[in-house]
């Protein structure tokens, strides 16, 4: 009963804090406010869902349950990245989105597809997924802002926003922590999957196998450049959204189709 006012309460402190790191971007004084009215959102989202697996005695893994999920674990790891690295604007573009996923969990409820009985090998497989969607998500917008970034110092036009990010080489740097850190968890996803999933390759899911491997091949692939040619600039920004690209069809490509177009559970 309480899951409305708490899912409302989350949206509109995500859109006050989104709100207020724009006024920061174009001038106005910087307050912590932001980032605690954004930390507000995250645990009311939490408490959304937490409030969401009581009401169904399991989690409801339904393309918008899903959605939002990775909307809220995205937040956090934005807010804990924050609390050390300088990526706290990143907050524009992520917040409005966990907020927008969150409120079309709330006005289109779903057929609950509820995973009650699985094992730890399957919660370490989900969250380990999730993990590595969430922080190669926000590697994926870093990397979209950097070749913004890189493209307006290049024609020395810089505007309010791009200046109000990191240097160019800290944002590059952070890129590649991001990556490698998705990486990992997209490896110990697979690995996870390969032992643990009965019928790895059934119908629904080898094209998710599939994209998801692929997506493995062009982060590793990038990394190892990164390593040892020193792969830098577009060429690291556009293979991180191939690859990224890849990881969103392989995660939410089938579900979409199967779940909203071809209206199948």
């Amino acid at each position: 009963m309480y899951t409305i006012p708490v899912g409302l309460f989350s949206i509109l402190s995500y859109a006050i804090a989104a709100t207020l790191i724009v006024k920061e971007i174009f001038g106005a004084k910087q307050h912590r406010i932001s980032m605690q009215l954004a930390w507000l959102g995250a645990g009311m989202h939490s408490a959304y869902t937490v409030l969401n697996v009581q009401n169904h005695e399991g989690f409801n893994f339904s393309f918008f349950s899903t959605a939002s999920l990775a909307g809220l674990v995205i937040c956090l790891l934005l807010l804990i990245a924050s609390l050390d690295k300088p990526v706290a604007k990143l907050g524009v573009l992520i917040f409005p989105v966990a907020a927008a996923m969150l409120a079309l969990d709330m006005s289109y409820p779903a057929t609950p597809h509820l995973l009650i009985n699985h094992n730890w090998q399957m919660s370490t497989h989900i969250l380990t997924s999730i993990l590595a969607f969430s922080l190669l998500n926000i590697a994926a917008l870093q990397a979209i802002l950097l070749a913004v970034q890189d493209q307006q110092l290049r024609h020395h036009h810089p505007k309010r926003f791009m200046l109000a990010l990191p240097p160019l080489q800290a944002m590059e740097s952070l890129l590649f922590q991001m990556i490698a850190t998705g990486l990992l968890f997209l490896t110990a996803s697979l690995v996870t999957g390969f032992f643990f999933v009965e019928d790895l390759f059934a119908q629904h899911l080898v094209h998710k196998t599939v994209l998801s491997i692929l997506a493995w091949i062009i982060f590793s692939a990038l990394l190892f450049g990164r390593i040892r040619y020193g792969w830098r600039g577009q060429s690291a920004i556009q293979w991180t959204l191939i690859g990224f690209t890849s990881l969103l069809l392989a995660y939410f490509g089938s579900k979409m189709v199967l779940e909203l177009i071809l209206k199948k559970v």
